[in-house]
């Protein structure tokens, strides 16, 4: 998953220098265009990245580095336009975020990278990945029913569909391109763990801004990585001479292109754009996932893929069409299905 915060819904407009409660002006759909076609290519594209930086790259603690860069960076450019005080929370405030940083980034995307690491045949193909990730819409409709909110009669078809195309595409075949069932399990757990903080995070009290929200959720994340990467171990034989510079770059790609760009550009969306238009990520990030995964490593394209990614797809696509409010509402849109 790409570091997309559930707090990016936000209270102010979608920019780092401008003031909380400032009106939006009007958009040129130039610009829209331009703002989605980039949340859609480089989020979609972040899966695949994710393959690469873990084939001479410790998992966990990789993904560790990349969070705690990322945050390091918004942190400077947050205290550089806003001055001393850009970062200043209660201490409510600061534990929540910290818990959905860990659910989302050291629950949810740590096991993605878990399930994209190792050799082929036991590595879960990227694209795979992607597609079972979108199934977080669906279980937030499921954690919504269970908290006593009445989704509409379309959004449960919308969550049937879905599930029966995650049935589908890890359904035991036999075949040589069958799903590795023990990732596809691990990300769907990953899923489970975003769709978890993605839901928590519009109920208990985060910090107002999301660009701060998204600072203390990526430190929290990246410490809660660290531990588990040395507790599994995974620096006690590394050496930064064996690292590919293939492994190098996507990890650098990570940082810049998944947990900066791609995010500021969701979140100026969010203001200048209708939210069912900037949603439509949720169902073109698989696309974009499977595509790249496909042409860039070779991975595997089968029916069972095309068939199964179809029906989640379309799933997610109901339930977001569904749900769609008429414009973001403060604390109202979970951010992410974030990769």
């Amino acid at each position: 998953m790409s570091s997309r915060p559930a707090s990016a819904t936000p209270t102010g407009p979608g920019s780092l220098g401008a003031a909380p409660g400032q009106v939006a002006t009007p958009t040129r759909p130039a610009l829209i265009w331009t703002g989605l076609i980039l949340v859609y290519v480089l989020w979609g594209s972040t899966y695949l990245a994710i393959r690469i930086a873990v084939e001479s790259l410790p998992s966990l603690a990789s993904a560790a580095l990349r969070f705690a860069a990322a945050a390091l960076v918004l942190a400077v450019v947050l205290l550089l336009r806003r001055g001393p005080g850009a970062l200043r929370v209660d201490r409510r405030q600061l534990g929540s975020a910290a818990l959905v940083g860990v659910l989302l980034l050291a629950g949810g995307n740590g096991l993605v990278v878990l399930a994209e690491s190792g050799p082929p045949g036991v590595a879960l193909p990227s694209g795979i990945a992607a597609l079972l990730v979108a199934t977080v819409p669906l279980l937030v409709v499921l954690l919504r029913t269970l908290t006593g909110d009445r989704p509409r009669l379309w959004t449960f078809a919308g969550v049937t569909l879905g599930f029966l195309g995650l049935v589908l595409l890890v359904l035991p075949t036999g075949g040589s391109g069958a799903v590795p069932l023990a990732g596809a399990l691990t990300v769907v757990v990953g899923a489970a763990c975003w769709s978890v903080g993605s839901f928590l995070s519009n109920r208990i009290r985060m910090p107002a801004d999301p660009f701060v929200a998204t600072v203390y959720e990526m430190v929290a994340g990246a410490a809660a990585l660290a531990v588990l990467a040395l507790l599994r171990g995974e620096l006690r034989d590394f050496s930064p001479a064996e690292v590919t510079g293939r492994s190098w770059g996507a990890l650098a790609y990570l940082m810049v292109a998944g947990s900066l760009v791609a995010f500021t550009a969701y979140v100026w969306l969010l203001h200048h754009a209708p939210i069912s238009l900037v949603s439509t990520y949720a169902y073109v990030n698989p696309a974009v996932a499977v595509a790249l995964g496909a042409l860039v490593a070779a991975e595997p394209v089968t029916a069972q893929v095309l068939l199964g990614g179809a029906v989640i797809v379309a799933g997610v696509a109901l339930v977001v069409s569904t749900e769609r409010p008429r414009r973001p509402v403060d604390g109202a849109e979970p951010a992410a299905n974030r990769r």
